[in-house]
């Protein structure tokens, strides 16, 4: 039955005089570059294949034309582009052709997505007062996802994503390093409970050694073909947990014992994912984790600013997805994690967006095993400085957001599966 309505479907699509196909460009001409991302991912859905044109204006989207498409564009405020078969395959055409930094990329599955994030607690209320730009944009985009956290991690239930986001964790069992400011306040107070109680549940007697356990099964769920996507805290804190797996770098206030006095020397680089040779902020008063965050920083906001770097289509149709924009510059954001120092960063990591000024690296990608993951500063790409309590962004105002675009270019990644162009 399901090829059956499969073989109606592109046969209605294929009625000689009729437009075959939906393009939506990506340009600064659409009207709403973030739900655009969403509608393509609906189209995957529905098991119908669809094309990302890479460098096409601006990394724009193609799929069979059908009403219910069309009428969704409509709905979700998209503009876009009825096209004949033969004014696609002119597109193609011209993409193909080898002066041209373009290429086609076929799509042919909606990844199975999870956020990792303690959400909400028994009461329903939100654990921790600040939001999250992944959660934000899917939702904003209409993307799906599950929510996944530590008692699942454990349990294994990774296998069965795709892609994995990791929400603005403390990898390193100092919970943010928030005692300084927030060590009173109620939040603070419930988080450190309710984690502890969530460690001896699973078996640890520690926070941290909890977070390590857990980093470390990500870090295997890469190697075994997952997707990674982390912000902020999630990738500094995360390669630091990994790093001292045979130290302790918490403090009494965090562990209820204190920190080794040489967990420095302990710390084992071969174990990271994207940073080596960092120093560790042993002072558990200061908000600071380790010199992975830029520590020379000395930009003013109005010129923070990073560059995306530009990559061959055809040869490397990877670093290109993930780069899709219609601005090669965005605008900067700070977080607890800003940026990254380019003397910290391994060698064998590619760097998406930087800001040479600040010798930072932005926006960063890597391999492992059969795997990839990608981390990116900051916490909000339109929040400049986004504090605890502040409100969350309403991203119907911001319905072009470069920095929001790069977070969904991660999205749809996983589903180009192949290199492949129409014939």
């Amino acid at each position: 039955m399901k090829q059956i309505i499969i073989f109606l479907f592109f046969l209605m699509c294929s009625v000689e005089g009729k437009a075959n196909y939906i393009l939506v460009s990506m340009d600064a001409e659409q009207t709403d570059h973030l739900k655009a991302y969403g509608m393509t991912y609906w189209v995957l859905e529905r098991e119908i294949e669809a094309y990302w044109l890479l460098n096409y204006r601006g990394g724009s989207f193609a799929y069979p034309f059908h009403q219910t498409f069309e009428r969704e564009c409509k709905t979700r405020n998209i503009k876009y582009e009825v096209i004949s078969d033969a004014q696609f395959n002119g597109i193609l055409n011209e993409i193909a052709q080898p002066e041209m930094n373009m290429d086609a990329i076929k799509l042919d599955k909606a990844p199975k997505i999870a956020v990792y994030t303690p959400d909400v607690n028994q009461r329903g209320e939100r654990i921790q007062p600040w939001d999250d730009a992944v959660t934000l944009v899917l939702t904003y985009a209409e993307i799906p996802y599950d929510v996944v956290y530590d008692r699942e991690v454990m349990e294994d239930k990774l296998a069965e994503y795709d892609w994995l986001h990791l929400h603005h964790e403390d990898f390193t069992g100092q919970y943010g390093k928030f005692y300084a400011r927030y060590k009173n306040q109620k939040w603070y107070i419930e988080n450190q409970k309710n984690m502890e109680a969530l460690a001896a549940s699973l078996g640890f007697d520690k926070v941290s050694k909890l977070k390590l356990s857990v980093a470390q099964k990500i870090k295997e769920y890469v190697i075994g073909g997952g997707f990674l996507f982390a912000m902020c805290s999630a990738t500094d804190s995360y390669d630091i947990a990994l790093s001292a797996a045979q130290t302790d770098i918490c403090d009494w206030m965090f562990d209820k014992d204190p920190q080794d006095p040489d967990a420095q020397k302990k710390l084992d680089y071969s174990k990271t994912l994207a940073f080596e040779n960092f120093q560790l902020k042993t002072n558990p008063l200061e908000y600071e984790y380790s010199t992975i965050d830029n520590p020379f920083r000395n930009v003013r906001p109005e010129n923070d600013y990073f560059e995306l770097f530009d990559f061959s289509a055809k040869w490397d149709p990877v670093p290109t997805m993930l780069t899709q924009n219609h601005t090669r510059t965005v605008k900067g954001f700070m977080g607890q994690t800003t940026a990254f120092a380019k003397s910290q960063v391994k060698t064998s990591i590619l760097v998406l967006g930087e800001n040479k000024a600040a010798n930072e690296v932005r926006y960063l990608h890597g391999e492992l095993g059969k795997g990839q993951f990608t981390f990116y500063g900051g916490h909000d790409p339109e929040d400049y400085a986004h504090y605890v309590n502040d409100p969350e962004t309403d991203l119907s105002l911001h319905p072009n957001s470069p920095g929001y675009r790069l977070i969904l270019n991660n999205i749809l990644f996983p589903a180009a599966r192949k290199k492949e162009r129409k014939t």
